[in-house]
């Protein structure tokens, strides 16, 4: 059965939260009405903050983390080991791995993962910027923390093509974290100990 609504403006305003991800349009409506409960000066500074974000935040230079800033405070930070750089499929599993505050080193936010059922490849990513990163010669580890699935499988194992000629090692997250899991669902014990016991990649093994 097809909702009615009282107002076109309310329809509209559904309309578009529910195409927000997990929002259906019955959640989409609780917060709509929830929204028009509230002050005016409230529901601005609520539009306020998300328009700021859109026109203002930025992508870290050299790791591509979200940041105020041309350069994340990740990457500016001197007491991190910058030798070691985590490879991540994006912004959310950065956020899950420093919630488990086992990891000290730098982060590569790759934007995705390689998946040709989706349409994305290898030059959709940021996998060229890594292989930069890399070459500079700075760095003496790179953990593949990519989801233990198979399109994060196909990436780990082209990350390690590209990175085969340089002098670097190459580790994997332990599988402690569960095959086809996405990484930022893991729980923060099971994460940071499959970071500390990261293991050699066996490329083609």
């Amino acid at each position: 059965m097809v909702q009615q609504y009282p107002s076109r403006l309310l329809e509209r305003s559904v309309q578009e939260f529910a195409k927000l991800p997990g929002i259906g349009r019955k959640t989409a409506l609780r917060l709509v009405l929830h929204l028009l409960r509230q002050s005016q000066n409230d529901v601005e500074q609520f539009v306020t903050a998300l328009s700021t974000m859109k026109r203002e935040i930025k992508f870290c230079r050299v790791c591509h983390n979200i940041s105020d800033e041309e350069v994340c405070p990740i990457c500016r930070d001197k007491h991190r080991d910058a030798s070691v750089v985590c490879v991540v499929e994006n912004i959310q599993d950065v956020m899950a791995i420093e919630n488990t505050q086992q990891f000290s080193g730098l982060y590569h936010v790759l934007g995705g993962v390689i998946s040709p059922m989706d349409g994305i490849g290898p030059s959709d990513l940021e996998i060229s910027s890594l292989v930069e990163r890399v070459g500079q010669g700075d760095i003496k580890e790179v953990i593949l923390a990519l989801s233990p699935t198979m399109e994060g499988d196909t990436t780990n194992f082209f990350i390690f093509r590209k990175l085969a000629n340089f002098d670097v090692r190459i580790s994997v997250i332990a599988r402690g974290v569960s095959v086809g899991n996405e990484l930022e669902y893991t729980d923060e014990v099971t994460l940071g100990r499959s970071i500390l016991n990261r293991t050699p990649f066996e490329g083609g093994k």
